[in-house]
């Protein structure tokens, strides 16, 4: 059976609210609901999402499509970036590319790219474990770790040239059995399943 781990879309940037409590602009909502009411999305038997906002919207986007609940898990999250804060576009740019190129280095003070994929590696596998492998799973989160995860599976070293395409939104797939990934990086809207 497969897994799919897919990235939240486009979402509403405000300096003024924390990072992880953004939610989706309304492209990145639109996005979810064209994607998800494609024939695949009844497929899924389990919906895992991180509890970052983003991430729980895209998760419910998915989970209404499906007829599942979706479930949450804190490890989850992004790469904690607290430390600095919101960065404009430009500038986040710029450490995310210090965040992948230094993967055990922290970036002013945020989380190691060695330390956020070992964490994600660690949830994915956690659920995993328990989980039934005749049944097709989703897990929602976010870009970085994502790419992380990918990484991992591929036994590919930390660079941000596996990273997905800009503005997220988009999914990997690999087999449950042997963790190959059979499925890089795809916007949800044109995956057919």
């Amino acid at each position: 059976m497969y897994v799919l781990y897919i990235t939240h879309p486009q979402v509403r940037i405000d300096p003024n609210v924390p990072v992880p409590e953004w939610g989706l602009s309304d492209i990145g909502a639109e996005r979810a609901r064209r994607a998800f009411s494609q024939p695949w999305a009844r497929d899924l038997r389990r919906i895992v999402s991180s509890t970052e906002t983003k991430a729980i919207e895209t998760a419910q986007y998915l989970a209404r499509a499906s007829g599942l609940d979706a479930e949450t898990v804190e490890d989850m999250h992004e790469n904690d970036r607290s430390a600095t804060g919101f960065l404009p576009p430009d500038l986040f740019e710029k450490a995310a590319d210090w965040f992948f190129a230094h993967p055990h280095a922290s970036y002013k003070g945020w989380e190691t790219a060695a330390d956020a994929q070992a964490r994600i590696v660690k949830s994915v596998e956690t659920i995993l474990a328990a989980h039934d492998p005749s049944q097709p799973i989703a897990f929602i989160g976010h870009g970085a770790v994502g790419t992380l995860l990918k990484s991992h599976l591929s036994h590919d070293v930390i660079r941000r040239s596996t990273d997905q395409s800009p503005g997220g939104g988009n999914l990997f797939r690999f087999d449950l059995a042997d963790r190959k990934v059979t499925c890089d990086w795809t916007p949800i809207e044109n995956w057919q399943g």
